[in-house]
């Protein structure tokens, strides 16, 4: 994209204009979020099983004293040798967010489906201490929209993002968000995918405020050129098992 050189004072009126939209967007993003806070939800009833590292874990286990619980869903089938890359650049993103979201009376826990030795394992190597849970059965990835039968997806009938066959394959992201009663009752508010997911991720968010954004238009996918760190020891290219 040709950028027009112009002075100081041309950028700084330009750049006020832009403050305007800006800050309307701020409002709208406000407003969002308020709607979002103000969703009905719904109350779990099915007895969700995990593995940690510690033994088995129940729902309700995963708050870890909290009334609240944030749920990344990340991509990581039973058959994978390895996470999916562009689950682990948003991992990367979050990791170091657990004490501050403690602090608000967050959970933060990643679920996936693979066994939680290939879970552990991989965790040691991208150097992450946030914790990691299998779904045992998978069903409570079923349930959140992010795992699919073959059947559907061969029929077309998987809904992902709130679309009917709308699933990029087996396995994709996404985000929920739970409530813990002072009874114990454990609640499903919002869960978020594809790009709603963004939010999540603070170097998209750095990205679009450089000159040359994201710069993704050429690519075969928009996050075809995401990789794991290289302390993983991965290849330098290998694309995610959901999107190659």
């Amino acid at each position: 994209m040709s950028r027009e050189t112009v002075d100081r004072e041309t950028l700084l009126a330009t750049r006020t204009e832009l403050l305007k939209t800006e800050k309307a967007l701020t409002r709208v993003t406000d407003r969002v979020a308020t709607a979002r806070r103000a969703l009905p939800r719904v109350r779990v009833e099915a007895d969700y099983r995990f593995e940690g590292p510690d033994g088995p874990l129940g729902l309700f286990d995963l708050f870890d004293g909290h009334s609240q619980l944030a749920v990344y869903h990340f991509m990581f089938a039973p058959d994978w040798a390895e996470g999916c890359p562009i689950c682990s650049f948003w991992a990367d993103n979050l990791d170091r967010l657990v004490p501050h979201l403690a602090a608000r009376d967050v959970a933060l826990v990643l679920v996936s489906n693979a066994p939680v030795s290939k879970l552990e394992a991989y965790r040691r190597q991208m150097g992450w201490a946030m914790p990691w849970v299998s779904a045992v059965d998978g069903a409570f990835s079923r349930d959140m929209g992010v795992t699919f039968p073959p059947d559907e997806i061969a029929a077309g009938d998987a809904t992902y993002n709130y679309q009917r066959g709308g699933a990029p394959g087996a396995e994709a992201p996404g985000f929920s968000t739970f409530e813990r009663d002072a009874d114990g009752s454990v609640y499903h508010c919002y869960s978020a995918y594809a790009r709603g997911l963004e939010p999540l991720n603070a170097g998209y968010g750095l990205l679009d405020l450089m000159p040359h954004g994201r710069n993704e238009a050429d690519l075969p996918f928009p996050m075809g050129w995401v990789r794991r760190q290289p302390r993983a020891g991965s290849p330098d290219k290998d694309p995610c098992p959901g999107t190659a």
